[in-house]
């Protein structure tokens, strides 16, 4: 045997471990005993460690020196590997293992925070977690800049300073057209009502069918907070229900429709490869940005949307297409990023970001947190906090370590701006599909020039080959101005 064969072949049983371990934690956020929390961490601490292992196991070196890959796929899978395997053996065993098992353990405690709206409760935790995620980042830095070494987790390649400047440039149009639109005379009306959850569920899963959700290597539970997990031929997807607000379950179903069609799209060559997986995290936003709101609230399939509801529900207060349309897209000043409107979505995540870089540089301290938050929020939007679920508590990427994972969100927004404008020229007629609640044209379209690709290209290059065109915020910031103008009559 090579030692390409050899190196292929350990990476398939590491993937497959890795797999186990994402199940568990499907597991806890979904239908496991809320008394099992203390377990399950020290499940997660031990299978972090066992793969810890496998990661930094010294025949990978080996293998690497001696492999010697001749395809395209081989050497991409090569290079992803010997990424993996420095960043890897950086970081102690110890610390690996602490952080599964810490962050395992956190993630319940937020969960009960949050719903006693006791942040108090919750930040001693996150200052453990901020502790480990310093120590983290400080082994893979180097010496460099310990934010940029946890955002290349999640966008290989990426830095604070390119995002910031990115932020910088969005910011101005995105605050004037949110003041031309709060401003605007015409203000779409609210869906009012009472709307059960099994029927919420019933559309949401017609959604999920529209846009090519396959059921045979998928699923659909309940959470706290909506989420994609698994890869190949196991992908589930998670949403949440709100009685009053049915759009917050529609919504986040097709959004995770998206992240979990990704991974069912890709090339199952790939499949226990590192090139089975999303390439990168701005990427995965992109592809659950576009089909949430390009696609799943444009004007053609909010009407068939429309006419669902209408007969799901036996009538809405809002009787006409073109005002359920506005009534979908409609922007008004929330503390919510997940429940966010196009426009606003993004602002959410900047003021995230600033505070993450923040507490990983020692900037702010998490004693400091709620009330940072809260100014900061009042000053982007212009609205107080009223509670903590509405603010700091919100969001359980910071209890789970995802320090860095924020910006992707916004990065994918742009992306899928993108990919959105090569879409509606390469697919003209796509908007006649939709209408009939069949999204195929497009989804198919993203299947062949983004998912299929799995790991095979850097990010960038993903995209810029799918849109035939740089990266820019440009076409994200032009359709919106053009959406949102049209709606609300600027």
């Amino acid at each position: 045997m090579s030692a390409l064969t050899d190196l292929l072949a350990f990476q398939r049983q590491t993937e497959a471990l890795s797999s186990v371990a994402e199940r568990l934690g499907w597991d806890q956020e979904t239908v496991m005993p809320r008394g099992a929390t203390e377990q399950r961490a020290e499940e997660m601490g031990a299978m972090e460690e066992v793969l810890h292992d496998r990661r930094t196991d010294p025949r990978i070196g080996e293998w690497l020196d001696a492999a010697d890959p001749q395809t395209p796929a081989d050497r991409r899978a090569v290079e992803l590997i010997a990424r993996d395997f420095a960043r890897s053996s950086r970081i102690p065993a110890r610390l690996a293992s602490e952080l599964a098992r810490l962050t395992s353990l956190a993630q319940g405690i937020w969960a009960e925070a949050r719903a006693k709206d006791a942040p108090e409760d919750f930040l001693p935790t996150l200052d453990q977690v901020l502790m480990l995620k310093r120590e983290e980042a400080a082994a893979l830095a180097d010496g460099g800049d310990l934010y940029d070494a946890l955002l290349d987790d999640y966008e290989p390649g990426m830095t604070g300073a390119r995002i910031a400047t990115l932020f910088h440039t969005m910011r101005p149009r995105l605050v004037a057209l949110r003041e031309d639109v709060l401003g605007s005379e015409r203000q779409p009306a609210a869906l009012a009502g009472h709307f059960p959850q099994e029927t919420q569920l019933r559309l949401a899963r017609s959604c999920a069918t529209a846009f090519g959700y396959d059921w045979t290597r998928g699923r659909m539970d309940i959470a706290v907070h909506p989420f994609s997990s698994g890869r190949w031929q196991d992908s589930r997807i998670t949403t949440r229900v709100v009685e009053t607000d049915p759009f917050n379950c529609i919504y986040s179903t097709i959004h995770e429709v998206g992240h979990s069609s990704y991974e069912q799209g890709i090339d199952p060559d790939y499949a226990f490869t590192p090139l089975g997986r999303g390439v990168s995290m701005g990427v995965h936003e992109s592809q659950s940005r576009i089909y949430e709101n390009q696609m799943g609230r444009g004007r053609a399939f909010a009407g068939w949307l429309f006419t669902r509801m209408y007969e799901a529900f036996d009538g809405l207060n809002i009787t006409d297409p073109d005002a359920f349309y506005a009534t979908v897209n409609r922007v008004t000043p929330g503390f919510i990023r997940t429940e966010a409107d196009e426009i606003q979505y993004n602002l959410h995540i900047m003021l995230r970001f600033d505070l993450e870089r923040d507490l990983i540089s020692g900037r702010l301290d998490t004693s400091d947190l709620v009330e940072a938050w809260n100014a900061r929020f009042l000053h982007d939007f212009g609205v107080a906090v009223d509670r903590p679920a509405n603010g700091v508590l919100q969001d359980v990427h910071w209890a789970v370590g995802l320090f860095g994972y924020f910006p992707t969100y916004a990065l994918g927004n742009v992306y899928a701006g993108c990919l959105n404008k090569a879409l509606r020229e390469a697919v003209p007629d796509l908007d006649g599909a939709l209408a009939q609640g069949d999204a195929t044209p497009g989804t198919e379209w993203l299947r062949e020039n983004v998912q299929r690709h799995g790991g095979l290209m850097p990010p960038a290059e993903v995209i810029e080959r799918a849109s035939a065109r740089p990266v820019t915020p440009e076409p994200l910031l032009d359709y919106l101005e053009d959406k949102f103008g049209r709606i609300y009559g600027l």
